[in-house]
Formats: structure tokens, C-alpha cells, sequence
């Protein structure tokens, strides 16, 4: 329980310092993504995920792809075949082509998570956590893998983070099996010298912009 006071401290102070470092980049970000669809959301349009314990919250995130790529990629016929990928590979495309020149520089630095610092500060997300979840990623990946809704369900035990073990360790490149492996044995043994290991190890992630796609 004391764990879970200091670490709800660290959250809020450290997120608003980080805010208003990236505040200038932010800003920048923004007029650019403006620029290049001009009328379009800075935002991304369709964005609920799974936070503690199933409850659904809107996730911040910097628009990377076309207006409406998510309700596009399930509604559009011309991405079928892009649809079958995304959920084949765990909810990722690589050289997707619904992401925008600025989208890909954004996502190869991480840049397009920085608005998630507001969802910590409300308390939807932590720094560290697992990765939040698409609502309709996890009821398919239960039925793909049934062997991990144990893992599934410890993973929801705990706030989703804007970094994690999986977003240290390859991102993209973990499958949905490996990473819900990874977001378990987080929910099972967090504690602050985990968390501080997995922060410190972010900012290089973030510059190497492993995993990214």
C-alpha cells in the first residue's frame, strides 16, 4: 500500500516536470501535424483502451496516421488485407500506410505519447506500467491465446504506463504471447527499483527508436 502512495507521488511530480519540458516540442507538434492535414484532429480520433481493472479510458495520443485511420482500417475495404496483418502480428503493422511523414517521425521517437503525461496526471495511466490495451485487442487475443487470461487478467491489476518492460525490450518486435509474459511478471513484482531500472532505461529507447513502427 505504501508502495502504491509513493509511487502515485512520483507519478505526478515527474509527469509535471516532463510536461513542461515537452511542452515547446509539444506545441511544434502540433502546428506541424496542422500543417500537413490541415482541418484534420491533432489527436488521435478513436482511442479507448483498458486501464486498472477493465475500466475503458480515452488515451491521449498525437495523430501519426490519415483522419480516421483506426475506424478506416476496420470499416474500409481497401485495408482487408491490412486488417488481417494488424491483427496477425499483435496489433502492429510494420510500413503501415496509413501513417503520415510527421506520423512516422513522431512514432520513431515516441514523441506522439507525450500528451499520455495528462492521462497520468488523472490518473488513468502511471509512468511505469504495461502497455494499455485496445478493448477489442484483448477479448481477441483471449481467444488466441486462452492458455494467458490469467495474464491478461494480472496485467489489468495494475495502471497501464507510458513505458514499460515491453516498450524497454523491442516493442514492435514482441509478440502479443512474449509481451503479455512481460506485463504479468510486472503486474506480480513491481516495486520502485523496477520501475527506476525500466525509466532509466526509456530515454535511450526513445533516441534509438527501437521497435518503433
Amino acid at each position: 500500500m505504501q508502495y502504491d502512495y509513493i509511487k502515485r507521488g512520483i507519478d505526478i511530480v515527474l509527469s509535471l516536470c516532463l510536461v513542461i519540458i515537452f511542452l515547446p516540442i509539444d506545441v511544434i507538434v502540433a502546428l506541424l501535424i496542422k500543417l500537413e492535414s490541415p482541418g484534420a484532429p491533432i489527436f488521435v480520433e478513436l482511442s479507448d483502451r483498458v486501464g486498472k481493472n477493465g475500466k475503458l479510458f480515452r488515451l491521449l495520443k498525437f495523430r501519426s496516421m490519415i483522419p480516421n485511420a483506426h475506424y478506416k482500417l476496420y470499416h474500409d475495404p481497401k485495408f482487408k488485407d491490412l486488417l488481417e496483418e494488424y491483427k496477425k502480428n499483435s496489433y502492429k503493422v510494420v510500413n503501415d500506410p496509413r501513417v503520415t511523414k510527421m506520423g512516422k517521425f513522431i512514432r520513431k521517437f515516441s514523441i506522439d505519447e507525450s500528451p499520455q503525461l495528462i492521462n497520468i496526471l488523472k490518473g488513468d495511466m502511471s509512468l511505469v506500467g504495461p502497455r494499455p490495451y485496445y478493448p477489442e485487442e484483448i477479448e481477441n487475443q483471449r481467444q488466441k491465446y486462452p492458455q494467458a487470461s490469467n495474464l491478461i487478467t494480472d496485467a489489468l491489476s495494475v495502471r497501464p504506463g507510458l513505458t514499460g518492460e515491453w516498450q524497454v525490450s523491442g516493442r514492435s518486435e514482441i509478440n502479443f504471447d512474449k509481451r503479455i509474459e512481460m506485463d504479468s511478471r510486472y503486474a506480480q513484482n513491481h516495486n520502485l527499483w523496477y520501475d527506476l531500472k525500466i525509466l532509466l532505461r526509456t530515454p535511450l529507447v526513445m533516441l534509438s527508436g527501437k521497435g518503433a513502427v
